[in-house]
């Protein structure tokens, strides 16, 4: 879908050129506008959060907003608020819209964001007026203010929300046309566009002459060219080297221990972390944020073949501890166990890691939150801190040297799944956590929340999560080296 048209604009709403304007209202507060005030008055605008009244004034179009009460307006009820409109504004055929910015920190940004995300469409596959409702919805978005300036926070907004969205279109993607090659070629796009990014992959034989026996056991079952996909960010500052790792596996049968049929099809969502990790750093080169960042996306399919990897092998990673595989639907953690050594060996000092890891993931959070696991209270207070701020919510989890004993083999360091069916979200991060080098790191199970999370301004499917957070993560690093 075309890319929304975002601007700031100071001055009355009223003198909007939008065909539709947005106007919040708060409870227990009136209206300036008493034509608007008549519609609160006759109870059909109400105040609650995602309730949306529609109005017109002078031949416009007038939406009325709940934003619940004025003292718990944050960001987040922002978004939320936004998505509403923007849903209505889409149903009503509004072309443009503007948005009458109500004081709040951050809550300027957060509309557009909203707004942004509310509207995403993916219908590159679909016939020309074949959609879900016949509109196209607004191509441009205004917000207004009458003193304050909101222009640097609209623009910074829009450039989280449009790479969001782009996470969502690789996301979307069907895996025959989105194979690791193909991720690694939207990767080289996004470090084209950036003179402070640069662009390295790796193919088959050159993750294999690195010693990374696990990413390629995982990658020898399928046909498809794997790559290790390798974007470094110079943005400068004197903060440490960030390493940013993202699981994309463009498609997972399980390979030998195939999954079932059933919504096997959602698996070409299997890549939601590495996309995020892509389209995070390209926001963070647009925004010039001064950080240097390694991002690191293993990219592979998982098939079942006559040279699949099999239950009982056993591998070598990069940094030479082995692995039984005791289950090749756990093959996540084996190509991020070789991202995660790489991202080491290139210097990173702070590790995140970001995959659809465990299904034990939405049993034990559902689609609220990521599963957060860290082995540094410090580096995890500031991931979490990311993720609160952007509303990518994440719950820690414990690690605990009992779970560690789960993944020590018999006949080799390691096993990649236990027998043992005990907290395997928490299983895999102790497995993970092996490959860091007693570096401060965070792993971010994001396989509920990576799609069908259902809230209000991402609906279902794809939605793009972590790249808000990882941008959010990026400017608290560059803000604490200045302090």
């Amino acid at each position: 879908m075309p890319q929304l048209t975002v601007t700031a604009r100071k001055g009355a709403p009223q003198e909007t050129d939008a065909d539709t304007r947005v106007v919040g209202l708060f409870e227990g507060e009136s209206l300036d506008e008493p034509a608007l005030q008549a519609l609160v008055d006759a109870g059909e605008a109400k105040p609650g959060l995602k309730k949306v009244a529609v109005a017109h004034d002078d031949g416009k179009r007038v939406l009325i907003a709940g934003l619940g009460k004025r003292d718990e307006l944050d960001a987040e009820k922002a978004r939320v608020a936004a998505a509403a409109a923007a849903g209505r504004a889409r149903e009503l055929g509004a072309k443009s819209l503007s948005w009458a910015a109500p004081s709040g920190e951050g809550v300027a940004g957060a509309l557009v964001e909203g707004t942004l995300l509310a509207l995403y469409r993916y219908d590159r596959f679909k016939s020309s007026g074949d959609d879900d409702g016949g509109a196209a919805g607004p191509a441009s978005l205004e917000v207004s203010s009458g003193e304050i300036d909101h222009a640097e926070a609209v623009e910074q907004a829009r450039i989280r929300g449009h790479a969001q969205n782009s996470a969502r279109d690789l996301q979307n993607a069907p895996s025959n046309l989105l194979r690791p090659t193909d991720l690694a070629e939207r990767a080289r796009e996004v470090a084209d566009a950036h003179d402070t990014l640069t662009f390295e992959s790796f193919g088959r034989d050159e993750i294999e002459k690195r010693g990374m026996g696990a990413f390629a056991a995982v990658a020898q079952g399928s046909d498809a060219e794997p790559r290790l996909i390798v974007l470094r960010y110079e943005g400068g500052g004197s903060g440490p080297h960030l390493g940013y790792v993202g699981k994309a596996v463009t498609f997972d049968t399980g390979g030998i221990s195939i999954k079932p049929a059933a919504k096997m099809h959602e698996m070409k969502f299997d890549m939601s972390g590495g996309a995020a990790v892509i389209e995070s750093l390209g926001a963070i080169a647009e925004l010039g944020i001064p950080v240097r960042i390694t991002g690191v996306v293993p990219a592979t399919e998982n098939m079942p073949s006559g040279h699949s990897m099999k239950p009982g092998d056993i591998v070598t990673a990069m940094n030479g501890k082995t692995i039984e595989i005791t289950n090749t639907d756990a093959e996540g953690r084996l190509i991020l166990s070789d991202a995660l050594c790489y991202a080491v060996e290139q210097g990173a000092e702070r590790l995140i890691d970001l995959a659809t890891l465990t299904g034990a993931i939405i049993v034990a959070l559902g689609s609220t939150y990521a599963g957060l696991f860290s082995n540094d209270d410090e580096w995890f207070t500031e991931v979490e801190a990311a993720c609160s701020s952007t509303g990518e919510l994440g719950w820690r989890l414990p690690l605990h040297p009992e779970y560690l004993d789960l993944t020590k083999g018999s006949v080799s360091d390691l096993v990649n799944s236990s027998e043992v069916r005990k907290a395997s979200s928490i299983y895999a991060a102790e497995f993970l956590r092996q490959f860091v080098d007693g570096r401060p790191w965070v792993h971010v199970d994001i396989a509920g929340t990576a799609w069908n999370q259902n809230r209000p301004y991402v609906g279902s499917g794809a939605t793009g999560f972590g790249v808000r957070m990882l941008i959010e993560l990026a400017e608290r690093v560059a803000a604490g080296a200045r302090t």
